[in-house]
């Protein structure tokens, strides 16, 4: 526990402003859940590892932290990117999220629900819960399937992401081999889609 401890606590800028701004360490683990790409990926090691709070708990906020934003984003980003798109440079921001988007969701435009629930479980930077939640508004997936595979997902994102905690360095090093494989995967299909 502490070698994770000393290899989390390297950027000590963030350290120190997360531990010196008087927002109680639970409050803190909440709030990085709820922030996109960050999401519970990020929570559950800084949450136990750097914040010191136990690992059942920082696990339950994460998971909490992670769904708050997911039913207002379901329900609001049709609206709200309707309205926001008036303007060239929102909309343009959202042509490229949704294109982004699309370009990375084969999985829920072939699977469905179950699609959906994998792509979001997968703790990868380019997937998660928000990513998930713009997927299933993209391919009109319905409210209440789509928080309950979003849901699922981010449970087994939680266990994945806690089990790489619970391993240590181990953890960190099956996480950038798996990281590299993808990397690697992905660089060899686009030179082969470029060579066909």
């Amino acid at each position: 526990m502490a070698a994770a401890r000393t290899a989390w606590a390297a950027p000590p800028g963030i350290v120190q402003y997360l531990q010196g701004t008087g927002i109680p360490p639970w409050l803190a683990t909440l709030f990085i859940a709820m922030l996109p790409i960050f999401e519970l990926r990020g929570a559950i090691p800084v949450g136990s590892q750097v914040l010191g709070l136990p690992l059942a708990e920082t696990v339950a906020l994460s998971v909490v932290g992670n769904m708050l934003p997911i039913a207002p984003i379901l329900l609001l980003l049709g609206p709200v990117s309707d309205w926001l798109s008036r303007w060239p440079l929102f909309g343009k921001f959202f042509q490229w999220l949704f294109a982004r988007t699309r370009s990375r969701s084969d999985i829920i435009r072939k699977y469905e629900l179950i699609g959906l629930m994998l792509f979001v479980a997968v703790p990868l930077p380019v997937t998660g819960a928000w990513t998930g939640a713009a997927a299933a508004f993209l391919f009109g997936i319905r409210f209440w399937p789509a928080l309950g595979a979003i849901f699922l997902g981010v449970l087994i994102a939680g266990a994945i992401v806690t089990a790489l905690v619970l391993m240590g360095i181990w953890g960190a090093l099956v996480a950038g081999l798996v990281l590299s494989f993808l990397a690697a995967s992905a660089v060899w299909r686009a030179v082969r889609a470029r060579q066909v």
